[in-house]
């Protein structure tokens, strides 16, 4: 499948801990923009959750562990980043160039500019607003290979008829079927992702064709308030430190004979 992709012109400087990212042929990790920290992720039943700060500005930042170019087709809520789009895996992508990284910062509305992703409640997320509410609380990313370049065709022999070499051969009948998972319900309202203001962020468009049609991995993080995930049993409540009292505070210690000098 040959379309039109999208290629960041520079990588993002800011600093992810591994520790802090996830998946294997790329780190993903949610940044809070406004305060500069790796939202830690949290493992649980099989899925990594964030807690997000409601009002704060978020990025999704991918890094390519592979030394060749990667898509990542890329969704907050349900939705395409780029296009708008209810989100399906053939759809358009950023195109990441060998261990290359950038931060992927709202939805984008031209080849300059993008509206802010910010952490909102629920009724005021973009994909509430625009009818879409059944996958609020999740980012998603699905990476591609690049299809290599064809080798160069070998000379035609005369009564041998040669294969029809394309670029849909070997593709799968389908796409993999997804595990249906029951995920707990929230106890407040669930925070989504707004369509903040506009920010400059400029890529250019290429051409990637491929590898094959189903993503050689998907990355799920979702997402929801601190508080949430604490009701939810996500985040364990930290234990209080006991305070170290005295009992007779007004009196000094019991002092004994010093020995003397050397």
């Amino acid at each position: 499948m040959k379309r039109i992709m999208y290629i960041v012109l520079f990588a993002a400087l800011a600093t992810t801990l591994e520790a802090q990212a996830v998946g294997r042929r790329a780190d993903v990790s949610i940044i809070d923009r406004d305060s500069g920290t790796t939202l830690q992720p949290y493992y649980w039943r099989g899925e990594y959750w964030v807690a997000g700060k409601p009002g704060a500005h978020y990025a999704i930042e991918i890094r390519s562990r592979l030394g060749e170019r990667l898509l990542a087709v890329t969704s907050v809520d349900g939705i395409n980043v780029i296009s708008g789009e209810t989100a399906g895996w053939g759809q358009t992508g950023y195109v990441f160039g060998a261990f290359e990284r950038y931060q992927i910062t709202g939805w984008r509305k031209s080849d300059a500019q993008v509206a802010a992703f910010t952490f909102t409640d629920s009724q005021g997320s973009y994909a509430e607003r625009t009818g879409r509410p059944a996958n609020i609380g999740v980012v998603g990313v699905a990476l591609f290979r690049e299809q290599p370049p064809r080798p160069p065709e070998p000379p035609m022999i005369a009564q041998s008829p040669l294969e029809s070499d394309s670029a849909e051969a070997g593709k799968s009948a389908g796409n993999a079927a997804r595990e249906s998972r029951s995920m707990p319900a929230a106890p407040a309202a669930k925070l989504g992702t707004g369509h903040g203001e506009r920010e400059y962020s400029s890529v250019t468009r290429t051409e990637f064709v491929r590898m094959q049609n189903s993503p050689d991995e998907i990355i799920r993080i979702h997402y929801d308030s601190f508080d949430n995930l604490l009701a939810m049993g996500i985040v364990r409540r930290p234990r209080p430190v006991p305070q170290n009292t005295d009992p007779f505070p007004a009196s000094p210690e019991q002092a004994y004979v010093a020995d003397p000098p050397g």
